[in-house]
């Protein structure tokens, strides 16, 4: 097969201590399954895990010679949207199914002109800037939030907004009986 280190475990932030190598990948890069990569320091290995695993800033992968190789997030293009109301800018982002990374007084998404122009309709403010993009995993922890599917198309040109059904609007009150 290949003399190259082989990661087949994955520790999850807070599993683990120790010293370890870091290798510095973007958001896209950190959902993987099978890839080689190479640490920070140009040190080669390969990713071989049992199925696709969104990993984490933290989180390492254990590798057959026993060390460990701890994943740290990359700065990359993102957009830094604050307003008076980040729960109802939040609430959108994630009606359109788009990662986002919640701090106290900001969003921070993924450069999308479409999302940008929605939010600004709805009275945010935009900042493009580079960071660390870090974004809530889904409902069940671990996990990635583009992948929720209502089972039905959505149109995401620039002409029309994601809508969903009535059940999802944040403003209609639902009696659960």
């Amino acid at each position: 097969m290949t003399d190259l280190p082989l990661a087949q475990t994955v520790r999850r932030a807070g599993e683990w201590r120790g010293v370890a190598e870091i290798v510095t990948l973007d958001y896209d890069t950190r959902f993987l399954r099978r890839k080689r990569l190479a640490t920070d320091t140009g040190r080669p290995f390969v990713v071989d895990l049992e199925k696709t695993t969104s990993l984490e800033d933290g989180d390492a992968l254990e590798l057959d010679d026993g060390s460990r190789v701890v994943i740290r997030a990359a700065e990359e293009d993102v957009l830094v949207v604050t307003g008076k109301s980040i729960p109802r800018l939040a609430w959108h982002i994630g009606n359109r199914h788009t990662p986002c990374q919640i701090d106290t007084d900001r969003l921070l998404i993924q450069r999308d002109p479409v999302i940008r122009r929605m939010l600004e309709q709805l009275g945010a403010t935009i900042e493009e800037a580079r960071h660390a993009f870090t974004p809530e995993g889904g409902a069940y922890g671990h996990g990635r939030t583009h992948s929720h599917d209502h089972s039905h198309s959505h149109s995401h040109s620039p002409d029309k907004f994601h809508e969903h059904d009535a059940e999802h609007d944040p403003d209609e009150t639902v009696d659960a009986g």
